[in-house]
């Protein structure tokens, strides 16, 4: 008998994969690509749609033939901020322009004139303002800059919508989407902001459509249910969703780390947004509050900074173990490291300090990852809540075991856990369709835990 699964394609801007999950959420089948960039018109870098619609089709057809598996349902996650624009016949009319091109600050300026300022569409929005990350600035843009190929647009949608298109051939919006730093949603109206209806964009978006539901469909003589696609960092969220009731903080670290409270419904002020918060929107519609710092780049800029400096390979820091009487003695040598952290700082306070001070490379490095973790907490403490007992860090700060230490002893009140989950991404976007291919209840067991204790000392930070 062939196993029944779910086929998961998970795009990354460098990775792109096809998992097949089992009933058990067992990976039983992997394979990924990587495509060359090409440019747009003005010879900025962008992805290779074409060679992305082909890799669906052809790999999706590979594993149709395989005899092994019986594959029940498909659904995407992708990142964000991205639109693919399509003709009436379903072709692509423009590149898929990169969410990191810069944005012409003239047309920027005219459009907060004409809608009420920064401030207003960013809180009514929860976006900070971020030019063409805000995914519906770029639409905007292709109707003021190319008012010919914006009339022929019959659907503007988001990355994970169009791969779900491609397959089932219905255009749907999604609120993972449409509710992630875009500008395009009013969470406190729940609906289109009205900038989207007055400037006649909303038709464009298809039929909005929850994130857990699938359509019918026939590919290739199969049936097979079809998701319509999620956003990849709401989708990393569902395993902790599916697993826990307790309200919990996940910090999600990598070259951000990004602080996700889904158990914070509070509307984001002017001074959060100013510091880098904004939100998220989870599967079942709800906002999920946000906050990010830059500190994975700060810890790899700093690393080879400290490895130069004391003439050692930066991979040997990656092992080395949390000693508690170097924070004490770090403590007595720089006094700030006694005091709580007064103000938000884009970056540590690691990058002004003086290597000299430090005898050693393995004592700079813990101040290193001390200056990180007195970030973290302010970051943290922005969208934290009454209620929360449990922090979960996933990625790579949670295997460093100075980071979970000195973040445990930092917040003595609730439980620190480093979490992992194999393919989060991939298994929330299974998750999120369960019931529709999988007979059995989403296990919970899928999620490794290990805990860390808070260190009972005198130093307060």
């Amino acid at each position: 008998m062939p196993k029944p699964v779910i086929a998961i394609f998970d795009v990354g801007k460098t990775n792109k994969k096809l998992f097949l999950i089992d009933e058990n959420y067992q990976i039983v089948y992997e394979r990924s690509a990587r495509f060359v960039e090409t440019v747009d018109e003005d010879g900025e870098p962008c992805e290779n749609l074409e060679s992305l619609r082909s890799s669906v089709y052809d790999s999706l057809h590979q594993v149709l033939q395989l005899k092994e598996f019986d594959v029940k349902a498909i659904n995407f996650s992708t990142y964000g901020a991205s639109f693919v624009y399509l003709d009436e016949n379903g072709e692509p009319l423009t590149p898929l322009y990169n969410y990191l091109k810069e944005y012409p600050e003239e047309l920027k300026q005219a459009f907060y004139a004409k809608y009420g300022g920064e401030e207003k569409i960013s809180l009514e929005t929860a976006s900070p303002i971020l030019g063409s990350l805000n995914s519906g600035m770029q639409l905007y843009r292709l109707k003021h800059e190319k008012p010919e190929i914006f009339q022929k647009v019959k659907w503007a949608l988001h990355l994970p919508q169009y791969l779900s298109y491609l397959i089932s051939g219905k255009a749907v919006a999604d609120i993972t989407s449409i509710g992630c730093h875009t500008q395009l949603w009013d969470f406190g109206k729940n609906q289109y902001h009205n900038w989207v209806s007055a400037e006649k964009i909303t038709e464009k978006f298809g039929e909005f459509t929850p994130a857990d539901s699938s359509l019918n469909t026939n590919f290739e003589g199969s049936s097979v249910k079809v998701g319509v696609g999620l956003h990849d960092s709401s989708a990393a969220l569902i395993p902790y969703l599916a697993n826990f009731n307790t309200p919990f903080v996940l910090i999600s670290t990598g070259t951000w780390c990004i602080s996700l409270n889904p158990f914070n419904q509070q509307p984001l002020t002017a001074g959060e947004l100013k510091q880098d918060c904004l939100c998220y929107m989870h599967y079942k519609g709800k906002a999920v509050k946000a906050s990010r710092i830059f500190a994975g780049y700060e810890h790899e800029v700093q690393l080879k900074r400290i490895a130069e400096h004391f003439d050692r390979a930066a991979y040997l820091f990656k092992h080395l173990k949390f000693n508690p009487s170097m924070i004490l003695k770090l403590a007595n040598k720089i006094p700030e490291n006694q005091q709580e952290q007064q103000g938000f700082s884009a970056s540590s306070a690691f990058p002004d300090r003086d290597l000299n001070l430090f005898q050693t490379a393995e004592e700079a490095y813990h101040q290193l990852i001390f200056d990180l973790i007195k970030q973290q907490i302010y970051s943290l403490k922005l969208i934290l809540n009454a209620g929360v007992r449990r922090i979960f860090v996933d990625g790579g700060f949670g295997k460093n075991a100075i980071y979970m230490h000195l973040l445990a002893t930092s917040i003595p009140d609730i439980e620190v856990y480093a979490s992992s989950v194999s393919q989060a991404t991939a298994i929330g976007t299974a998750l999120a369709i369960n019931d529709a291919w999988n007979e059995n209840p989403a296990p919970t067991d899928m999620i490794q835990l290990k805990y860390y204790s808070a260190i009972q000392r005198s130093l307060d930070f």
